[in-house]
């Protein structure tokens, strides 16, 4: 099913019956990432997931997205399909805009799940800080005003050298939109969150590493942690029998 947002035509499906829970998924993922896990809770639940613009069969924006631009889509996305403040689950970004629609108000759900939630600045290595200041003496003088006009493909080819996997597998609109994506940090209003609060994270997480949980969980007012020993950032893929119980626990059904 497709529904207009924006101008963007947006990708979603609907599976189960009964209280509605709204999936959103991770950075260059699609909706197929939660299949698994929609099977056993849509008994209980209505399952409604949500291709972001530019993932899986949904359109691509046709301007950079910021964190505040998803919350709005995400929002028209809900209030069009009638959802008023549904139960939201999310992997890594869909994590970060969750976290920004319940701290910046756009919603108030009962409850939340966060599976490696993005949304907190990382904390960059001596390598990574130097491979940063080497990009942009590179981009610099490759800027000037005396050659810019003939230095694209050596842009271009600066980009993918320095640029992570994500980045470099990503058309441009999407490109610079994970530049503001990563640029932002919603930490200083996660006290603002007041919905109950479940994160699960795997231990070994890289993309969003443990302590970014540990201060998610300090910060939110209501907020428990469950780490899931020896696994990554896909977790619920993982572990899904783990993953089951643990939704079962905190959202409840048969």
């Amino acid at each position: 099913m497709t529904v207009e947002v924006n101008g963007i035509k947006l990708n979603y499906e609907i599976c189960g019956q009964g209280e509605d829970i709204l999936f959103l998924h991770g950075w260059g993922a699609s909706l197929d990432s939660f299949k698994r896990m929609i099977a056993p809770l849509s008994k209980n639940f209505r399952c409604i997931s949500l291709d972001a613009p530019g993932c899986g069969k949904s359109d691509l924006p046709n301007e950079p997205l910021t964190p505040d631009d998803y919350c709005k889509i995400t929002k028209e996305f809900m209030d069009k399909l009638g959802l008023k403040n549904p139960i939201m689950i999310g992997h890594s970004n869909g994590g970060r805009t969750i976290l920004n629609m319940c701290a910046n108000g756009y919603c108030n759900p009962k409850k939340i799940v966060l599976f490696g939630a993005a949304g907190i600045k990382g904390k960059k290595t001596f390598k990574q800080k130097m491979r940063q200041t080497a990009f942009k003496t590179a981009k610099r003088a490759l800027t000037l005003p005396l050659i810019k006009n003939y230095t694209e493909n050596s842009l271009e080819a600066l980009r993918k050298h320095f640029g992570s996997a994500d980045y470099n597998s990503a058309p441009p609109v999407m490109r610079r939109t994970l530049v503001n994506l990563i640029n932002s940090d919603v930490t200083d209003k996660l006290h603002n969150i007041t919905a109950s609060t479940l994160l699960i994270w795997g231990e070994n997480d890289t993309a969003s590493p443990l302590w970014m949980a540990n201060v998610m969980e300090k910060e939110i007012k209501d907020c428990g942690l469950v780490v899931m020993p020896g696994l990554s950032h896909w977790n619920f893929i993982e572990n899904p029998v783990g993953t089951d119980a643990i939704l079962k626990s905190f959202l409840g059904g048969k």
